[in-house]
């Protein structure tokens, strides 16, 4: 359960205590792999999908492309009435997209992706 005052979409993305297991030593490629698969589920949860997964890797997409096409058959068909719907749309419409990587230590680095 996400505390009140939480930035909505914002979720840990660190794995919680204990979750490499004993011994402190850094993990191998299938512990990276599990760390990763709890770092992707919680951000799914979060509204996020998976555009792309490897091992130790994965890029998530929020949001949905505008179809400009629709929007283009609706204008003609409505005499240009349906234009300043789509130009309200295509200005507030965004997708963002994220790359996961777990380093060699475990430690999930996220970079803003175009």
């Amino acid at each position: 359960m996400k505390p009140r005052g939480a930035p909505r979409g914002e979720v840990s993305i660190q794995p919680p205590p204990g979750y490499y297991g004993a011994g402190g030593a850094e993990p191998d490629a299938a512990q990276r792999g599990l760390i990763l698969d709890w770092v992707v589920s919680r951000r799914i949860a979060a509204g996020w999908r998976v555009e792309s997964r490897s091992g130790s890797q994965a890029v998530l997409v929020r949001g949905q492309p505008l179809n400009h096409v629709l929007h283009a058959l609706l204008t003609v068909f409505s005499c240009c009435a349906w234009g300043l719907v789509w130009a309200v749309l295509a200005a507030t419409n965004k997708v963002e997209r994220i790359a996961l990587t777990v380093d060699a230590q475990g430690q999930v680095v996220t970079v803003g992706a175009p």
